[in-house]
């Protein structure tokens, strides 16, 4: 089975291939980077929730593949995720990737947090991680799974592993932000490893394997 990722982040292709390597769907399932399509199409990510956002990529992609997109065994898959910061009211929540601003990247969205956070003492830091995967089938059935990862944000950065706010979050029952674990042991944690073991156990119904 193959499954186009609706995005252009080369980490979030190879996360997902690592997920799919180290569960139930080893071995039957083939990550394709959009970039296999010749790049993402521009998405304006302007619905204001994650599955709305998740949805408009995914049915850009699945647009893009056109008649490329034959036979049983393709799939179509887009996520949108976020950090949600109890402090913040929920933000940066569905603008996480673009907290800085639109010329923004991972290290200014990572500066803004920890500056807007700066004073916030230990007993209000907490936080949470979710992700939603929207699923394309060939035959344009839509399918939504979600994620969510409770947890905390750590005073300054922490690790070189990870990206986007992965050095500042921490895990519920943890002391290792994101950035310090291992990517197993991320992955068994994390927002979009719990959406993906949701997503799992659909695809393991309908015998892809």
């Amino acid at each position: 089975m193959k499954l186009y990722l609706a995005s252009g982040n080369a980490h979030k292709a190879q996360e997902f291939q690592a997920l799919a390597d180290a569960g139930a769907l080893r071995g039957a399932l083939e990550v394709v980077s959009a970039r296999a399509a010749g790049g993402m199409p521009h998405v304006d990510e302007d619905t204001g929730t994650f599955a709305g956002n998740a949805r408009k990529k995914a049915l850009a992609l699945r647009a893009k593949l056109g008649a490329s997109l034959t036979g049983a065994d393709t799939w179509v898959l887009a996520d949108d995720s976020g950090l949600c910061v109890d402090a913040l009211g929920g933000a940066p929540g569905v603008e996480s990737a673009y907290y800085a601003g639109p010329r923004g990247d991972g290290a200014a969205n990572l500066a803004k947090l920890v500056e807007a956070m700066r004073d916030v003492p230990a007993e209000k830091r907490g936080a949470y991680f979710v992700c939603v995967l929207f699923l394309i089938g060939p035959d344009g059935a839509e399918h939504v799974f979600e994620g969510r990862c409770p947890g905390r944000l750590a005073r300054e950065p922490r690790g070189g592993g990870g990206f986007g706010y992965d050095p500042l979050f921490v895990s519920a029952g943890y002391e290792s932000t994101f950035s310090e674990l291992g990517d197993a042991e991320k992955n068994k944690l994390s927002h979009r490893g719990q959406a993906w073991i949701a997503m799992s156990r659909f695809l393991d119904t309908i015998k892809i394997h």
